[in-house]
């Protein structure tokens, strides 16, 4: 059976930051104009008062000091709290198709593929903007791919899950070379009003070409030794907007059509999953791992995971965090830290491409660098 290789990666980063001390100012003064508005309800006891957020609390909650979004002012309006992304006409690529093409360029150019050389295309990612035409196949269109795409979404497992996919469909013969992607615009799906989470998430895309090593001609490639998908469900992670809510009676848009999570319920219960997850294949294949490129949805999941796989604690450079600087951006976080901290590492060397979340879902990908 031939050996599958990521022969190529590639990152697009959008160009609009926002730092947490911008994030909690306009969530502030959004929680002082409710209050304001509210006073006689809230001393009366009829609504409850909102919090102030702060810095302090966000980088001890998760890690994060800033994130990239593809619309900044809206998110930083009080009065408006969420990205403003214009529609568009039914002939220009997708705002997430945009972003997949800028990072399928990037990948294509380090595998050493043109895009008509790519027969296979998964857009695998949290949320897709619309459910039909598929945004692999409009990519395909665009980017001048041949074969065949489909999308995918197994929430923020949802790369690890088209690597696995991408890579049986290569070994089966299917296709010769495979570009998965994943744009994730997560801000759209925020509640930049709820002080839990306003701060969470980030916008990014990376794409992934994979082909058979005899067929690869790129100067780095790195062999997929190992799959492991595991999914077991919980509504501790939870979106429910989807094209049947307009079908509902008592449809209104609230809190529970956005991003919503049970924080503490979902660090207990993942962290021993993908922690054992991980030590499980790694067991299985005899391996130790160099590397460690985790999902980036927060930095003490990540170290209490990282202690449970490795027996001890682990520095920055056996597991890279990015999420300092790109927030959690969902299925492409793992790969940004795949992507952005490997140059180090020598041919032989051993790494995990581990991602997890809503599902639950957690995928786990074993990789030898040729």
């Amino acid at each position: 059976m031939s050996e599958i290789v990521i022969s190529g990666t590639g990152l697009y980063t959008p160009p609009n930051a926002i730092s947490n001390e911008e994030l909690v100012k306009a969530f502030n003064q959004y929680v002082d104009n409710f209050n304001e508005e509210n006073v006689a309800a809230i001393e009366a006891g009829q609504l409850q008062g909102l919090a102030h957020s702060s810095v302090e609390f966000i980088n001890k909650a998760s890690g994060i000091k800033s994130r990239y979004v593809v619309s900044k002012d809206g998110i930083l309006d009080p009065e408006v709290m969420m990205p403003l992304i214009p529609e568009r006409s039914n002939d220009q690529p997708s705002v997430m198709v945009e972003m997949a093409m800028h990072a399928a360029d990037q990948a294509l150019k380090a595998a050493g593929r043109e895009p008509e050389e790519v027969d296979l295309i998964i857009c695998a990612a949290s949320n897709t903007q619309r459910a039909y035409p598929a945004m692999s196949v409009e990519l395909q269109h665009f980017i001048g791919a041949k074969g065949f795409a489909f999308d995918m979404n197994v929430a923020c497992s949802s790369a690890t899950f088209g690597i696995a996919t991408a890579a049986g469909l290569l070994r089966s013969g299917n296709a010769k070379v495979a570009l998965v992607v994943n744009p994730e615009i997560c801000s759209g799906h925020l509640n930049f009003r709820d002080r839990d989470s306003h701060f969470i998430f980030g916008d990014a895309c990376t794409a992934i070409v994979l082909e058979r090593s005899e067929d690869a001609v790129s100067a780095e490639q790195w062999a997929v030794v190992g799959e492991k998908l595991v999914t077991e469900f919980s509504n501790n992670i939870r979106n429910n907007f989807g094209f049947l809510n307009r079908t509902a009676p008592e449809y209104q848009f609230d809190r529970d059509k956005l991003f919503v999570q049970e924080g503490r319920k979902v660090f207990k219960e993942v962290v021993p999953m993908v922690s054992d997850l991980i030590s499980g294949e790694l067991a299985r294949q005899d391996l130790t791992p160099n590397r460690l490129w985790l999902h980036q949805a927060n930095i003490n999941m990540n170290l209490f995971i990282a202690r449970k796989v490795l027996g001890r604690d682990a520095d920055e450079i056996e597991a890279p965090v990015i999420l300092d600087e790109y927030a959690n951006t969902s299925s492409a976080g793992s790969i940004i830290a795949f992507h952005k901290h490997r140059s180090d590492l020598g041919s032989g060397d051993v790494g995990i491409i581990c991602s997890f979340g809503a599902g639950y879902s957690a995928g786990c990908i074993t990789v030898r660098k040729k």
